[in-house]
């Protein structure tokens, strides 16, 4: 008697893996990539440094989006510039922390929104790589940071502002730190980052960005509204695409 075979387990890398290596099915030889941070962003650069040394994809130009992805791609030896030399980038591939239906997205839990942002921003298409547990009713509603970039001076001031303007969402704001030392975290730009924490839907996001924007001391926010051209999600039913 053939027993039958036991189903495969995807862990969560497994997943952010697969997602990322669809992602990279969009690079072509040629492009200026923007070269996105986190745990899921590391396996598309990774895909994308291999298939650069195998010689299939030619002449790419990566632009990263952090001090630690510079390291990872430089290794690899993907060519690397900045958005001084390259203000238009082909194709940007990233995670994010949240993605709501209309695929707006929260990102920033590990500390690089404002270089994402900038390069994002003027990237023609932005491919965005998650597994399912990313997805959310409401930017916020994973209960997890919606972080905000700030300036170290007077801190304290900002975040009670920020804390503040969200008063009717039940709003926490936390300065983030480092769990090993307790001392306060500091972006690669020598930021901080608040942390918002919401109870209660945000509401209008367009509306909520500007006016943390306005805040003096505010830097950027994680909170990317309408920038996303594909979303890529990996699951354990398999990998789906969502379009703009």
């Amino acid at each position: 008697m053939v027993s039958a075979p036991s189903p495969v387990i995807l862990t969560q890398d497994d997943l952010k893996k697969i997602a990322a290596y669809k992602a990279v099915e969009f690079v072509e030889s040629g492009m200026v990539l923007g070269l996105g941070t986190g745990s899921t962003a590391k396996h598309a650069v990774d895909r994308i440094g291999d298939l650069f040394r195998q010689g299939k994809l030619k002449n790419i130009i990566g632009i990263p989006t952090s001090k630690k992805t510079h390291e990872q791609a430089s290794s690899l030896g993907i060519p690397l510039s900045d958005l001084d030399s390259h203000p238009v980038v082909d194709l940007a591939i990233d995670g994010a922390d949240e993605v709501d239906p209309c695929m707006n997205l929260v990102k920033g839990r590990g500390g690089f929104l404002l270089r994402e942002k900038m390069i994002e921003s003027c990237s023609k298409k932005f491919v965005v790589i998650v597994d399912e547990s990313k997805l959310v009713k409401h930017l916020g509603g994973s209960g997890l940071a919606v972080p905000v970039e700030i300036v170290p001076f007077c801190w304290k001031f900002t975040a009670k502002r920020l804390q503040l303007l969200f008063e009717a969402a039940s709003c926490v704001a936390k300065l983030r730190i480092y769990s090993e030392n307790g001392e306060s975290f500091v972006t690669d730009n020598g930021n901080y980052i608040v942390d918002l924490y919401f109870k209660e839907e945000i509401g209008d996001l367009k509306a909520a960005g500007d006016a943390i924007l306005r805040i003096p001391g505010v830097v950027e926010h994680g909170m990317f509204l309408g920038m996303a051209t594909t979303v890529i999600i990996a699951g354990e039913l398999g990998v789906w695409v969502k379009n703009k």
